[in-house]
């Protein structure tokens, strides 16, 4: 059965005039306020299992990425406790591109994973549930993110053909009952409701000269210091999301599981809408973390993975 809950828009009036808005990667800081608005949510379970559904209606929703911009799948992971970051990388990786590459649709021709994140409902976590509705990528941050990862000298010729940024998103330990993800249907967004935010990474995690290597340095963000950029530079470039006049549609998985991963599409060169792309192809997926007021008291604290890939294909 759907549920309800409240979504947090970016509120572009709060925007300085000339000013282009700015978040922290590190903490829930930005120069911008959000705007609550009740949503209904619709379970993806509900939808896969039952044909009488009006998504039912195109084949592959909510299998195929390319339809409303995710994916569910059914996929138990060799790792278990993601408490070894050396371990994620060498291990997880491995078992994420793999998946990849039996999941997506067309012949890829290679998987650069450049990132993860373990976010944990806890206050003694450096990454919480981020509760804003928003695209972790823009176009240009994916292109930079090409340049900036793919260190053998092919990336030009990589961007000439079909490219995306996916993240492979899933719940560790226990189910993700609490702060449960949800995603929207690309297919209900426009390209009006997209504002780019200049995503800021404190200047710590450069551990030497020529360090870009983003992985593993997460702390505890200084709250006294939350609205200051000093200290901080620019590393990436997100969405934020302006409320869509009530055309969002939200969807998430109850109870999603650990033997369960999510595939969050951020990007992809054949968007529909964009130069070169082709129709009905999803270009992007918003989502965010969200309560739902059906969960129980007394469940455990939500923890999860996503790892960001870079996917490229031969044409």
């Amino acid at each position: 059965m759907p549920t309800t809950g409240d979504f947090f828009y970016l509120d572009p009036t709060t925007i300085a005039p000339g000013t282009k808005p700015w978040s922290k990667v590190d903490g829930p800081f930005r120069s911008f306020a959000l705007t609550p608005r009740r949503r209904s949510v619709t379970n993806i379970r509900d939808v896969l299992s039952s044909p009488t559904t009006p998504e039912h209606t195109t084949p592959g929703f909510a299998t195929d990425i390319d339809i409303a911009g995710f994916a569910l799948h059914h996929s138990p992971a060799a790792e278990k406790s993601f408490t070894d970051p050396a371990a994620v990388r060498a291990g997880y990786y491995a078992e994420v591109e793999a998946l990849l590459r039996e999941k997506l649709p067309g012949k890829i021709a290679r998987v650069e994973i450049f990132d993860h994140t373990i976010r944990k409902h806890d206050p003694e976590a450096p990454r919480q549930p981020v509760q804003q509705v928003h695209v972790d990528q823009t176009p240009a941050a994916a292109a930079a993110r090409v340049r900036r990862h793919v260190k053998d000298g092919e990336a030009e010729g990589l961007l000439k053909n079909r490219y995306q940024l996916i993240n492979v998103w899933r719940p560790i330990g226990h189910a993700a009952a609490d702060f449960p993800l949800a995603v929207v249907d690309w297919r209900t967004t426009t390209g009006k409701d997209l504002v780019p935010v200049d995503l800021l990474y404190p200047l710590h995690h450069r551990a030497a000269e020529g360090d870009d290597d983003d992985r593993g340095k997460e702390t505890l963000p200084e709250v006294e210091r939350g609205l200051s950029t000093e200290g901080y530079e620019v590393k990436g470039e997100t969405y934020g999301v302006v409320e869509g006049e009530g055309r969002h549609r939200f969807y998430y998985v109850k109870d999603m599981t650990p033997e369960e991963v999510l595939f969050i599409k951020c990007f992809d060169s054949w968007g529909a809408g964009k130069e070169g792309g082709r129709e009905g192809i999803a270009a992007l997926t918003p989502h965010t973390a969200f309560v739902d007021p059906q969960t129980p008291e007394g469940v455990k604290g939500r923890e999860s993975i996503e790892v960001r890939c870079l996917v490229f294909y031969e044409e």
